[in-house]
């Protein structure tokens, strides 16, 4: 299993040196996104919370179908709160004002209980949206990503829907 994580992390490691690279021989352009963020959120096996929050990100281009992702959530229901913190590419390409990306994310997620414990775990992600151009450089974008965290001991699976505006520059 801790093979799977280093191959993960290998993999990931590589993509950011490339991206550095070539981010220096291409025109660098991107996005910044903000908006509403639901998380279906398992705490434990079979434990699952409806968190609200807030999803944030910022990419980079390198190439034209390629980019480089921060993405930051914060997700809040009773007594509890998530906090993710993943990076990673992105592949995207843009048709007619619509476009659709792909991404593989990799960082880390927190956890805190109101008057309890709260735990930190590696977190990967896997997802993707679509960006619908509505004015200029504005669009709106719709995501869906699949996160993977292991608080408490436990794994998690969560599903965390997310939607906004977007600036491409």
């Amino acid at each position: 299993m801790h093979r799977r994580w280093t191959v993960v992390l290998s993999l990931a490691g590589l993509l950011t040196i490339l991206a550095g690279s070539a981010a220096a021989q291409i025109p660098t352009k991107g996005n910044v996104f903000f908006g509403y963020s639901y998380n279906r959120a398992e705490i434990v096996s079979d434990d699952g919370r409806n968190l609200n929050g807030w999803n944030a990100s910022l990419e980079g281009k390198f190439a034209p179908w390629v980019g480089l992702v921060a993405d930051l959530g914060g997700t809040y229901g009773s007594h509890i709160s998530e906090h993710n913190f993943l990076f990673g590419p992105r592949l995207s390409a843009e048709v007619k004002g619509v476009r659709p990306f792909a991404e593989l994310l990799i960082g880390a997620g927190h956890i805190g209980i109101d008057r309890g414990p709260s735990d930190t775990s590696f977190a990967n992600a896997v997802g993707g949206g679509v960006d619908y151009r509505v004015a200029g450089p504005v669009a709106v974008r719709g995501q869906l990503d699949w996160i993977r965290t292991r608080f408490f001991g436990h794994d998690q699976n969560d599903w965390r829907f997310s939607t906004g505006l977007v600036v491409h520059f």
